[in-house]
Protein backbone atom coordinates (compact mmCIF):
# COMPACT_ATOMS: atom_id res chain seq x y z
CA UNK A 1 0.00 0.00 0.00
CA UNK A 2 3.06 2.18 0.81
CA UNK A 3 4.22 1.68 -2.60
CA UNK A 4 0.88 2.66 -4.15
CA UNK A 5 0.48 5.53 -2.09
CA UNK A 6 4.16 7.06 -2.98
CA UNK A 7 3.03 6.19 -6.90
CA UNK A 8 0.04 8.31 -6.55
CA UNK A 9 1.62 11.19 -4.42
CA UNK A 10 4.51 11.55 -7.71
CA UNK A 11 1.68 11.04 -10.09
CA UNK A 12 -0.45 14.10 -8.44
CA UNK A 13 2.71 16.58 -8.59
CA UNK A 14 3.85 15.23 -12.74
CA UNK A 15 0.14 15.67 -13.53
CA UNK A 16 -0.04 19.39 -11.93
CA UNK A 17 3.33 20.10 -13.57
CA UNK A 18 1.73 18.73 -16.86
CA UNK A 19 -1.26 21.10 -16.55
CA UNK A 20 0.31 24.26 -14.98
CA UNK A 21 0.63 25.90 -18.64
CA UNK A 22 -3.54 25.46 -19.04
CA UNK A 23 -4.77 25.50 -15.16
CA UNK A 24 -3.52 28.52 -12.61
CA UNK A 25 -4.36 26.57 -9.17
CA UNK A 26 -1.80 23.99 -11.30
CA UNK A 27 0.34 26.76 -11.64
CA UNK A 28 0.46 28.37 -8.67
CA UNK A 29 0.85 25.12 -6.79
CA UNK A 30 3.85 24.46 -8.78
CA UNK A 31 5.47 27.65 -8.53
CA UNK A 32 5.06 27.65 -5.33
CA UNK A 33 6.40 24.15 -3.96
CA UNK A 34 9.35 25.15 -6.10
CA UNK A 35 10.16 28.33 -4.16
CA UNK A 36 9.82 26.63 -0.36
CA UNK A 37 13.55 25.90 -0.03
CA UNK A 38 14.81 29.32 -0.59
CA UNK A 39 12.23 30.83 1.72
CA UNK A 40 12.58 28.29 4.54
CA UNK A 41 16.75 29.41 3.67
CA UNK A 42 15.84 33.01 4.11
CA UNK A 43 14.34 32.97 7.17
CA UNK A 44 14.87 33.42 10.85
CA UNK A 45 13.56 30.01 12.30
CA UNK A 46 16.19 30.24 15.14
CA UNK A 47 14.60 29.01 19.06
CA UNK A 48 11.25 27.53 19.35
CA UNK A 49 9.07 26.50 16.73
CA UNK A 50 5.58 26.04 16.13
CA UNK A 51 4.05 24.56 12.83
CA UNK A 52 0.67 25.00 12.28
CA UNK A 53 -0.84 22.88 8.50
CA UNK A 54 -4.03 24.49 6.86
CA UNK A 55 -5.31 22.16 3.65
CA UNK A 56 -7.00 25.31 2.28
CA UNK A 57 -8.77 28.85 3.41
CA UNK A 58 -11.61 27.45 5.37
CA UNK A 59 -9.37 25.27 7.57
CA UNK A 60 -7.25 28.47 8.18
CA UNK A 61 -9.86 30.33 9.52
CA UNK A 62 -10.24 27.48 11.96
CA UNK A 63 -6.62 27.19 12.82
CA UNK A 64 -6.41 31.64 13.16
CA UNK A 65 -7.73 31.56 16.36
CA UNK A 66 -5.08 28.96 17.68
CA UNK A 67 -2.35 30.78 16.02
CA UNK A 68 -2.93 33.89 17.39
CA UNK A 69 -3.56 32.72 20.57
CA UNK A 70 -0.22 31.14 20.72
CA UNK A 71 1.55 34.34 19.18
CA UNK A 72 -0.37 36.19 22.14
CA UNK A 73 0.70 34.45 25.09
CA UNK A 74 4.13 32.73 23.58
CA UNK A 75 5.53 35.66 21.33
CA UNK A 76 8.82 33.58 21.83
CA UNK A 77 7.77 31.00 19.24
CA UNK A 78 8.35 31.13 15.90
CA UNK A 79 5.27 30.31 13.94
CA UNK A 80 5.69 28.19 10.45
CA UNK A 81 2.26 28.30 8.82
CA UNK A 82 1.86 25.91 5.60
CA UNK A 83 -1.04 25.53 2.92
CA UNK A 84 -1.62 22.42 0.37
CA UNK A 85 -4.54 24.61 -1.55
CA UNK A 86 -3.39 27.85 -3.51
CA UNK A 87 -6.82 28.86 -2.51
CA UNK A 88 -4.85 28.99 0.88
CA UNK A 89 -1.80 30.41 0.49
CA UNK A 90 -2.02 33.21 -2.22
CA UNK A 91 -4.80 34.43 0.20
CA UNK A 92 -2.82 34.92 3.73
CA UNK A 93 1.29 34.93 2.36
CA UNK A 94 1.27 37.95 3.49
CA UNK A 95 -0.14 36.90 7.32
CA UNK A 96 1.61 39.26 9.49
CA UNK A 97 0.66 36.66 12.66
CA UNK A 98 3.41 34.25 11.71
CA UNK A 99 6.80 34.87 10.55
CA UNK A 100 6.92 32.27 7.46
CA UNK A 101 3.70 31.01 5.21
CA UNK A 102 4.66 28.22 2.48
CA UNK A 103 3.61 25.90 0.59
CA UNK A 104 3.80 22.05 1.58
CA UNK A 105 6.23 20.37 -0.39
CA UNK A 106 4.58 17.00 -1.38
CA UNK A 107 4.88 14.36 0.77
CA UNK A 108 7.80 12.07 0.25
CA UNK A 109 9.53 10.79 2.57
CA UNK A 110 12.97 12.77 1.43
CA UNK A 111 11.05 16.07 1.39
CA UNK A 112 9.33 15.46 4.73
CA UNK A 113 12.73 14.94 6.31
CA UNK A 114 13.98 18.00 4.53
CA UNK A 115 11.15 20.12 5.72
CA UNK A 116 11.25 18.84 9.22
CA UNK A 117 15.09 19.44 9.34
CA UNK A 118 14.59 22.73 7.90
CA UNK A 119 12.04 23.91 10.78
CA UNK A 120 12.67 22.03 13.57
CA UNK A 121 9.30 22.47 15.17
CA UNK A 122 9.18 21.76 18.67
CA UNK A 123 5.17 21.09 17.67
CA UNK A 124 2.87 20.82 15.34
CA UNK A 125 -0.87 21.17 14.42
CA UNK A 126 -2.70 19.94 11.68
CA UNK A 127 -5.85 21.76 11.28
CA UNK A 128 -9.41 18.82 10.40
CA UNK A 129 -8.10 17.67 7.51
CA UNK A 130 -4.99 16.00 5.69
CA UNK A 131 -2.91 13.35 7.10
CA UNK A 132 0.28 12.62 5.54
CA UNK A 133 2.45 9.60 5.76
CA UNK A 134 5.40 10.87 5.46
CA UNK A 135 5.29 13.77 7.40
CA UNK A 136 3.42 12.24 10.27
CA UNK A 137 5.47 9.22 10.64
CA UNK A 138 8.59 11.56 10.25
CA UNK A 139 6.98 13.79 13.04
CA UNK A 140 6.66 10.49 15.14
CA UNK A 141 10.42 9.14 14.33
CA UNK A 142 11.69 12.77 15.55
CA UNK A 143 9.56 12.16 18.68
CA UNK A 144 7.83 15.92 17.91
CA UNK A 145 4.30 16.14 19.48
CA UNK A 146 1.66 16.45 16.68
CA UNK A 147 -2.13 17.47 17.49
CA UNK A 148 -4.77 17.04 14.97
CA UNK A 149 -7.20 20.30 16.08
CA UNK A 150 -10.85 20.73 14.67
CA UNK A 151 -11.05 17.46 13.08
CA UNK A 152 -13.77 15.45 12.61
CA UNK A 153 -14.32 12.07 11.19
CA UNK A 154 -17.40 10.20 9.55
CA UNK A 155 -17.90 6.56 9.80
CA UNK A 156 -17.15 6.45 5.67
CA UNK A 157 -13.79 7.66 5.27
CA UNK A 158 -11.65 5.19 4.92
CA UNK A 159 -10.04 4.85 7.92
CA UNK A 160 -12.90 2.89 9.62
CA UNK A 161 -13.31 0.57 6.50
CA UNK A 162 -11.85 -3.02 6.44
CA UNK A 163 -9.49 -2.54 4.10
CA UNK A 164 -8.56 0.39 5.81
CA UNK A 165 -5.44 -0.58 7.80
CA UNK A 166 -2.59 0.64 6.60
CA UNK A 167 -4.59 4.25 6.57
CA UNK A 168 -4.94 3.96 10.49
CA UNK A 169 -1.47 3.79 10.79
CA UNK A 170 -1.36 7.32 9.90
CA UNK A 171 -3.32 8.14 12.67
CA UNK A 172 -1.08 6.62 15.16
CA UNK A 173 0.99 8.79 14.56
CA UNK A 174 -0.60 11.71 15.93
CA UNK A 175 -0.10 12.50 19.78
CA UNK A 176 -3.16 13.62 20.33
CA UNK A 177 -6.82 14.87 18.55
CA UNK A 178 -8.84 17.46 19.43
CA UNK A 179 -12.17 16.49 17.30
CA UNK A 180 -15.17 18.40 17.27
CA UNK A 181 -17.68 16.16 18.53
CA UNK A 182 -18.38 12.93 20.36
CA UNK A 183 -19.48 10.75 17.30
CA UNK A 184 -15.71 11.79 16.00
CA UNK A 185 -14.18 10.43 19.49
CA UNK A 186 -16.57 7.26 18.91
CA UNK A 187 -14.88 6.26 15.69
CA UNK A 188 -11.73 6.58 16.60
CA UNK A 189 -12.28 4.62 19.67
CA UNK A 190 -13.90 2.32 17.60
CA UNK A 191 -10.49 1.64 15.75
CA UNK A 192 -8.10 1.51 19.21
CA UNK A 193 -7.38 5.11 19.39
CA UNK A 194 -8.13 6.77 23.21
CA UNK A 195 -5.94 9.96 22.31
CA UNK A 196 -8.81 12.06 21.81
CA UNK A 197 -10.60 14.54 23.52
CA UNK A 198 -13.80 16.54 22.46
CA UNK A 199 -12.56 20.11 22.34
CA UNK A 200 -15.61 21.57 19.64
CA UNK A 201 -14.53 23.48 16.63
CA UNK A 202 -11.81 26.54 16.72
CA UNK A 203 -14.25 28.36 14.46
CA UNK A 204 -16.59 29.45 17.31
CA UNK A 205 -13.75 31.06 18.55
CA UNK A 206 -12.80 33.16 15.90
CA UNK A 207 -16.47 33.99 14.83
CA UNK A 208 -17.31 35.15 18.22
CA UNK A 209 -14.07 37.28 18.31
CA UNK A 210 -15.15 38.61 14.65
CA UNK A 211 -18.42 39.97 16.32
CA UNK A 212 -16.66 41.63 19.44
CA UNK A 213 -14.40 43.55 17.79
CA UNK A 214 -16.39 44.08 14.25
CA UNK A 215 -16.13 47.76 13.40
CA UNK A 216 -19.73 50.00 12.16
CA UNK A 217 -20.02 50.69 8.91
CA UNK A 218 -22.18 53.66 8.86
CA UNK A 219 -23.66 53.83 5.46
CA UNK A 220 -25.03 50.60 5.73
CA UNK A 221 -26.85 51.18 9.51
CA UNK A 222 -28.35 53.69 7.44
CA UNK A 223 -29.66 52.17 4.71
CA UNK A 224 -30.80 49.37 7.73
CA UNK A 225 -32.29 51.66 9.74
CA UNK A 226 -36.50 51.32 10.47
CA UNK A 227 -36.39 48.26 7.82
CA UNK A 228 -36.70 44.57 7.85
CA UNK A 229 -33.56 43.74 6.56
CA UNK A 230 -32.44 40.12 5.08
CA UNK A 231 -28.58 40.01 5.09
CA UNK A 232 -27.57 37.06 1.91
CA UNK A 233 -23.72 35.75 2.05
CA UNK A 234 -22.00 34.11 -0.45
CA UNK A 235 -24.92 33.47 -2.53
CA UNK A 236 -24.76 31.74 -6.14
CA UNK A 237 -27.04 32.65 -9.18
CA UNK A 238 -29.66 29.77 -7.92
CA UNK A 239 -29.66 31.63 -4.11
CA UNK A 240 -30.14 35.06 -6.36
CA UNK A 241 -32.98 34.02 -8.13
CA UNK A 242 -35.12 33.14 -5.17
CA UNK A 243 -33.84 36.71 -3.25
CA UNK A 244 -34.73 38.25 -6.60
CA UNK A 245 -37.89 36.62 -6.63
CA UNK A 246 -39.07 37.37 -2.98
CA UNK A 247 -37.73 40.62 -2.79
CA UNK A 248 -39.61 41.81 -6.24
CA UNK A 249 -42.57 41.23 -3.99
CA UNK A 250 -41.53 42.07 -0.49
CA UNK A 251 -43.44 44.55 1.11
CA UNK A 252 -42.19 48.34 1.01
CA UNK A 253 -40.30 48.04 4.61
CA UNK A 254 -38.47 45.06 3.38
CA UNK A 255 -35.00 45.01 2.52
CA UNK A 256 -32.15 43.28 1.80
CA UNK A 257 -28.26 42.86 1.27
CA UNK A 258 -26.44 40.90 -1.02
CA UNK A 259 -22.78 40.09 -0.55
CA UNK A 260 -22.01 37.98 -3.51
CA UNK A 261 -19.73 34.69 -3.61
CA UNK A 262 -18.08 36.14 -6.51
CA UNK A 263 -17.49 39.82 -7.25
CA UNK A 264 -16.47 39.79 -10.76
CA UNK A 265 -18.07 42.46 -13.15
CA UNK A 266 -20.23 40.33 -14.94
CA UNK A 267 -21.73 38.27 -12.39
CA UNK A 268 -22.58 41.92 -10.52
CA UNK A 269 -24.33 42.85 -13.62
CA UNK A 270 -26.44 39.92 -13.93
CA UNK A 271 -27.16 39.87 -10.32
CA UNK A 272 -28.35 43.82 -10.93
CA UNK A 273 -30.24 42.08 -13.60
CA UNK A 274 -32.81 40.51 -11.80
CA UNK A 275 -34.18 43.11 -9.15
CA UNK A 276 -37.36 44.92 -10.05
CA UNK A 277 -36.92 47.35 -7.07
CA UNK A 278 -34.21 49.84 -6.70
CA UNK A 279 -30.66 48.66 -6.06
CA UNK A 280 -27.60 50.05 -5.27
CA UNK A 281 -23.70 48.96 -5.30
CA UNK A 282 -21.17 49.48 -2.44
CA UNK A 283 -18.10 50.57 -4.63
CA UNK A 284 -19.58 53.37 -6.50
CA UNK A 285 -21.71 54.97 -3.27
CA UNK A 286 -19.91 58.39 -3.01
CA UNK A 287 -22.27 59.18 -0.08
CA UNK A 288 -25.38 58.26 1.58
CA UNK A 289 -27.25 55.50 0.12
CA UNK A 290 -30.25 56.38 -2.19
CA UNK A 291 -33.70 56.89 0.05
CA UNK A 292 -35.62 54.68 -2.37
CA UNK A 293 -32.53 51.58 -2.36
CA UNK A 294 -34.45 48.57 -1.31
CA UNK A 295 -30.84 46.17 -2.22
CA UNK A 296 -27.70 46.95 -1.48
CA UNK A 297 -25.02 44.79 -3.36
CA UNK A 298 -21.38 44.51 -1.98
CA UNK A 299 -19.47 44.17 -4.97
CA UNK A 300 -16.72 44.18 -2.56
CA UNK A 301 -14.71 41.75 -0.44
CA UNK A 302 -13.64 41.32 3.40
CA UNK A 303 -16.64 43.24 4.63
CA UNK A 304 -19.70 40.25 5.22
CA UNK A 305 -18.56 38.90 8.49
CA UNK A 306 -19.18 42.84 10.05
CA UNK A 307 -22.54 43.15 8.53
CA UNK A 308 -24.72 40.27 9.30
CA UNK A 309 -25.57 42.71 12.32
CA UNK A 310 -27.63 44.57 10.05
CA UNK A 311 -29.96 42.04 9.53
CA UNK A 312 -32.52 40.14 11.27
CA UNK A 313 -32.47 37.32 9.20
CA UNK A 314 -29.62 35.73 7.36
CA UNK A 315 -29.53 33.47 3.86
CA UNK A 316 -26.19 31.76 3.37
CA UNK A 317 -25.30 30.75 -0.36
CA UNK A 318 -23.85 28.34 -1.70
CA UNK A 319 -26.92 24.93 -0.64
CA UNK A 320 -28.08 24.53 -4.21
CA UNK A 321 -24.22 23.58 -5.14
CA UNK A 322 -21.36 22.17 -4.12
CA UNK A 323 -22.13 23.16 -0.24
CA UNK A 324 -23.23 25.78 2.15
CA UNK A 325 -21.10 28.71 3.18
CA UNK A 326 -19.82 29.92 6.28
CA UNK A 327 -23.28 29.93 8.98
CA UNK A 328 -21.34 30.64 11.79
CA UNK A 329 -20.55 34.29 10.65
CA UNK A 330 -24.27 35.00 10.92
CA UNK A 331 -25.69 33.16 13.84
CA UNK A 332 -22.74 34.54 16.12
CA UNK A 333 -25.06 37.79 15.42
CA UNK A 334 -28.37 36.08 17.06
CA UNK A 335 -30.07 35.32 13.89
CA UNK A 336 -31.88 32.49 12.13
CA UNK A 337 -30.30 31.56 9.30
CA UNK A 338 -31.64 29.92 5.96
CA UNK A 339 -29.73 27.97 3.72
CA UNK A 340 -30.05 25.62 0.47
CA UNK A 341 -30.42 21.56 0.19
CA UNK A 342 -26.85 20.68 0.07
CA UNK A 343 -26.01 21.30 3.96
CA UNK A 344 -26.16 17.62 5.61
CA UNK A 345 -21.93 17.27 5.44
CA UNK A 346 -21.90 20.20 7.83
CA UNK A 347 -22.50 19.50 11.43
CA UNK A 348 -22.84 23.60 12.40
CA UNK A 349 -25.82 23.56 9.99
CA UNK A 350 -26.96 20.31 11.42
CA UNK A 351 -27.04 21.62 14.79
CA UNK A 352 -27.98 25.11 14.15
CA UNK A 353 -31.34 23.04 12.49
CA UNK A 354 -31.30 21.11 16.02
CA UNK A 355 -31.57 23.62 18.25
CA UNK A 356 -34.02 25.66 15.77
CA UNK A 357 -32.02 28.19 14.36
CA UNK A 358 -31.48 26.49 11.06
CA UNK A 359 -33.48 26.42 8.76
CA UNK A 360 -33.18 24.49 5.40
CA UNK A 361 -35.24 24.72 1.85
CA UNK A 362 -35.67 23.33 -1.13
CA UNK A 363 -37.04 25.80 -3.18
CA UNK A 364 -38.79 29.13 -3.71
CA UNK A 365 -41.77 28.16 -1.82
CA UNK A 366 -39.87 26.52 1.04
CA UNK A 367 -38.05 30.19 1.24
CA UNK A 368 -41.18 32.26 1.42
CA UNK A 369 -42.51 29.90 4.01
CA UNK A 370 -39.79 30.23 6.16
CA UNK A 371 -39.58 34.14 6.17
CA UNK A 372 -43.19 34.60 6.68
CA UNK A 373 -42.60 32.39 9.88
CA UNK A 374 -40.56 35.69 10.44
CA UNK A 375 -41.65 38.60 9.40
CA UNK A 376 -45.73 38.11 9.15
CA UNK A 377 -47.62 40.25 11.79
CA UNK A 378 -47.49 38.63 15.07
CA UNK A 379 -44.18 36.67 14.50
CA UNK A 380 -41.98 38.90 16.68
CA UNK A 381 -41.62 36.00 19.24
CA UNK A 382 -40.29 33.20 16.28
CA UNK A 383 -38.15 35.52 15.34
CA UNK A 384 -36.75 36.23 18.82
CA UNK A 385 -36.77 32.81 19.43
CA UNK A 386 -35.12 31.54 16.86
CA UNK A 387 -32.33 34.05 16.57
CA UNK A 388 -31.37 33.55 20.78
CA UNK A 389 -31.32 29.96 19.64
CA UNK A 390 -28.65 30.74 17.33
CA UNK A 391 -26.58 32.99 19.46
CA UNK A 392 -26.54 30.43 22.99
CA UNK A 393 -25.20 27.51 20.17
CA UNK A 394 -22.48 29.46 18.94
CA UNK A 395 -21.54 30.99 22.82
CA UNK A 396 -21.83 26.89 24.05
CA UNK A 397 -19.12 25.82 21.64
CA UNK A 398 -16.51 28.72 22.03
CA UNK A 399 -13.55 27.52 24.29
CA UNK A 400 -11.55 24.64 22.24
CA UNK A 401 -8.88 27.09 21.07
CA UNK A 402 -7.89 27.71 25.17
CA UNK A 403 -8.48 24.22 26.00
CA UNK A 404 -6.10 23.29 22.96
CA UNK A 405 -3.54 25.91 23.90
CA UNK A 406 -3.57 24.87 27.84
CA UNK A 407 -3.03 21.38 26.93
CA UNK A 408 -0.17 21.41 24.99
CA UNK A 409 1.96 24.20 26.04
Amino acid sequence: MQTLYNIGIGLFGWVARLVAPFNSRAALMTKGRRQVWDQLAGSDLRGQVVWVHCASLGEFEQGRPLIEAIREAHPEYKIVLTFFSPSGYEVRKNYDQVDVVVYLPADTRKNAQRFIRAIHPDQVYFVKYEYWFHYFSQLKRAHIPLYSVSSIFRKEQVFFRWYGAWFRRILTCVTRFYVQDEPSARLLTSIGLSNHVVAGDTRFDRVAAIAASAAEVPVIADFARDAQVLVAGSSWPQDEAILAEFLNHAAPNVKCIVAPHEVHESHITQLLGRFKVPVCRYSQLSGAIPADARVLVIDTIGLLSSIYRYGSVAYIGGGFGKGIHNTLEAATYGMPVIFGPNHKKFKEAMDLIEQGAGFPISDKADFLKVMDQFWSPGSEASLKASGDAAHRYVQSMCGATERILKETF
